[in-house]
This record gives C-alpha cells, structure tokens and sequence, in this order.
C-alpha cells in the first residue's frame, strides 16, 4: 500500500521561459547603469565648467574690487605721501600688503603677483618671488595689452585628472593693473599686471564626492532591481516548471486512465460473459452435493467447485465493480455504524487468525449524505488489506474524527509497511504484491472515495505498518444534512 501522490517523471527537461526577460532586463539594468554614471560624468563636467566660469567671474570682480583698493588706497597716498612709489621701501611695502591682504581676506586666493611694466615681480605673497621676472607667460602679455584671462591648472595623474580627483585645482587670472580716471570705473592706462592665484580644489573635491554620491546610489539601487528581477524570474521560473510537470502528470494519467477505460471496457465484457456460465456450474456442483451426499469422496470434490465457483464470482464481481463503478445512492447515514458492520462481519475470520480491531471513535459523530452499501465496501476491502499485511496476526486501529467539513478516518495496520517507490503503483489496478488477490481492492476503495468527493491517501507509519487515510465531506453538492 502507498500514498496518493504523483512522482515526478524521470527525464524532464527544465525550460526557462524567463531566460530572455532575465537576460534583457540584466542588459537594460547595465544600459541604464552605464547611462547613468555617463550622466553623473556629464553632470561633473558640466559643474566643473559651471565651477570654471564662476570663478573666472569671481576672479574678474576680485581683481577689480583689489584694482580700486590698492588705486585709492595705496598708490594716491602713497604718491602724494613719499612723491613716488618705491616698493624696496619696506615702509611702503607693508602698506601694500596690509591693503592687499584686508581687501583679499575671508576670500579663497592662495597668491597675488603684482607685475610692473618690465615684467618684473614687484609684490607677492611668497616674498622668493619678489624681483624675479619673466614668469607671467601669454597671460602677463595679454593682462598688459588690456585684456583679462584665466586658467585652470591641475595636478595629478592623468587618470585622477579625468575622473576629476586631481591632487591640485588651481585658477590663474592676469589682469591689468590700471589707474583710475574717475570713481565710476577702471578706464585709465595699464601701471601693471595683477596676477591672482585661487585653489579651487575643495571645490572640485565637493564635486567628486556629489560624483561618488551618485554613483554609488545608482549601484545600490540598480543592485536592489538586480537582486528583486532575480527573485522574480526565480519565482516565475519555478511556477512555470511546475505548471509544466503538472501538464506533464496530467497527460500522464491521461493516457493511463484512457488505457484501464478501454481495459475496463474489455474486462467488464468479459465478466459478463463468464458470469452466466458460472452461475450455471456453480448451481449444478450444488445440485450434485446433495445427489452424492451419501460418497464423502464426491462430495468433497462438489465442496471444492462450490467453494472455487464463489472466489471467481466474487474476482468477477471485483472485475465488474471497478470497470463499471455505479453512482452513489446518496442518504444519510452513520459511518461508525458502518465500521461495526465491518466488525461485526469480520469478527469470526480474526478471532480464528490472532486479529484484534481498537476503535478511537469520537463521540456524535453526525450523519453525512452518502452510499452505506458502497462505503461497507470500501471500507471492508481497506480492513482485508490491513489483516493480509499481517499474516501472523495484529492490531488493526480505525480511527473517527470530524469537523465542521468533513468527516475523517483512519486504519493503521502493524505489518511491514511498504517500499517507497510502490507508492503509486499500488494504486493501480490489477497491481499487487500478495500472491492470491486481483490488485483491484485499492483501486475500488478510490473509486468510491472519490464518487462521494472525498480523498483517501496511504503512507508508510513511523512506528511501522501503513496507515490509510479518509476524508469524506459532510455535505454534498446536491443537499446538505
């Protein structure tokens, strides 16, 4: 005896019905991915040349803003002060300082340069550079022909650099140093070159890190996508596998239900035929019991034919019985009072052979709409199967319980169970592992299981033998109790 349950086919092939959408939305993940830190490289490029601007700008206003300053504040007190400027007058060189560093200070410039006319440095910030000359380059000369220019000049790899965590971010803006005509604006003559130095790498070291930012949001969120697809193609993967195993097992037992119909079909055929015939044996080897009553010998062989002709009646009516199963005749019934039937029919043959039935009913148990005749059948076959797993003798447990749904039972036996792999054959018909028997026993207790829409299932018990399973509903389709 073995569990209603379907194995799985030997050899069958796992689709992936889900391997294209994987692999094109893994694909459109990295094309996003890849978009998306183009377009963080493409926003710091366009923040840095944004950055760039504003500082050229800054650096304009700065170099006006000093302009003004050291105009008014140095070079005319100065000039009227001492009649000329002379910054190796260590006097008038902290005037200029003190002018250039109040006017510069809370502003990120690192180094001023002031250029005269020979394209010597005259004032700085690094007092090394003060004398020295010809370090201005083009932007000394385009500064003295009136025109203002700035460049960005970094330091680091090349790699660094155009990733844009270079070591050094520096604006360098010359600018003409001119001398006021009026207040309203710088329009006079070019006196010299104002060089401007701003470190710019805490900015561009801002920029980097909102670069960074970016990316690394994009990676955790396309990462979370990535790991959400997969669970979702895994999911729809394994529903798809099952839906194709289950149209697998259901085409299988499509096939076998259409070939034990057509056997059935054949079989029902021929018990009918072989029926009438051994009814008429049958009754002629009575009627010759009682002609040869007074020789033990004859009567001996007339016991024999009786007795044989009903075991054959009895396989053909099993014959008939699952190839031409009838409908329910539903009516209330108690199912208790049918296993003491059973008992009660049974009682003789176990006492003879060391059987022993323990009943756990519970108490009122309700009637059900359903066939007594055909559930004394079912549950008798269930009952002999249990004895001839035991041929030395045994308990025999059956077991009633109930719900607001269903009615259950169950029969454990003690005998040696049955081997794993059996499990669904045992339900099939003309199957057995006894010597003597049709295999047709199980297969008749599912056949009237199911007509009353109940379930019936076999395992293996723990502690040893099988237990048979029932589940029968308390209402019917057609009524209820």
């Amino acid at each position: 005896m073995g569990p209603e349950t379907m194995t799985t086919p030997n050899s069958v092939e796992k689709v992936k019905p889900f391997r294209l959408v994987k692999f094109f939305t893994i694909a459109s993940l990295i094309v996003v991915f890849m978009g998306t830190v183009t377009l963080s490289f493409l926003n710091v490029h366009w923040a840095k040349a944004m950055q760039q601007e504003k500082s050229r700008e800054f650096a304009r206003l700065l170099v006006e803003n000093l302009n003004h300053q050291v105009f008014i504040q140095f070079s005319i007190p100065v000039a009227l002060k001492y009649g000329k400027i002379q910054l190796r007058d260590k006097e008038q060189r902290d005037i200029l300082d003190k002018v250039v560093r109040s006017t510069l200070h809370s502003f990120k410039v690192e180094r001023v340069n002031l250029y005269d006319l020979e394209h010597t440095i005259s004032y700085s910030f690094d007092d090394t550079l003060v004398g020295k000359k010809n370090l201005g380059g083009e932007g000394f000369t385009e500064a003295l022909n009136g025109k203002s220019t700035s460049k960005l000049v970094q330091k680091g790899h090349w790699l660094a650099i155009l990733l844009g965590f270079s070591r050094e971010n520096k604006m360098i803006t010359f600018a003409p140093f001119r001398a006021e005509k009026s207040l309203t604006g710088l329009s006079g003559p070019v006196l010299g070159v104002i060089e401007i130095v701003q470190d710019l790498s805490e900015d561009y070291r801002s920029i980097f890190q909102f670069q960074v930012y970016v990316i690394t949001t994009s990676m955790v969120v396309m990462g979370a996508l990535l790991i959400i697809l997969i669970f979702i193609v895994k999911r729809g993967e394994s529903i798809i596998e099952q839906r194709a195993l289950e149209r697998l097992r259901l085409k299988e037992k499509l096939s076998r239900a259409e070939h034990f119909s057509s056997l059935g079909e054949m079989v029902a055929g021929v018990s009918h035929e072989i029926r009438n015939p051994l009814g008429i044996i049958r009754s002629s080897a009575e009627l010759l019991k009682k002609k040869v009553a007074s020789d033990s010998s004859s009567s001996s062989i007339a016991d024999i034919i009786v007795e044989e002709s009903g075991r054959l009646n009895n396989i053909i009516t099993d014959f008939l019985n699952y190839a031409k199963p009838k409908a329910p005749d539903f009516s209330l019934c108690r199912i208790d009072e049918i296993i003491h039937k059973n008992i009660n029919f049974l009682s003789t043959q176990m006492s003879d052979n060391g059987y022993r039935i323990e009943t756990d009913i519970k108490s009122s148990i309700p009637d059900i709409p359903a066939d007594d005749t055909m559930l004394y059948q079912a549950f008798l076959n269930i009952l002999i199967n249990s004895m001839q797993s035991m041929p030395g003798g045994g308990t025999i447990s059956v077991g009633i319980d109930y719900d607001d749904a269903s009615i259950n039972l169950f029969f454990d036996d003690c005998g040696e169970g049955f081997p794993e792999e059996l499990t669904e054959k045992i339900w099939d018909p003309f199957f057995t592992t006894k010597e003597r028997g049709t295999g047709l026993g199980l297969g008749i207790v599912r056949k009237i299981i199911g007509s009353h829409n109940g379930a019936v299932a076999i395992q293996n018990r723990s502690e040893g033998g099988t237990r048979v399973s029932i589940e029968l509903p308390r209402y019917q389709r057609h009524g209820s109790v």
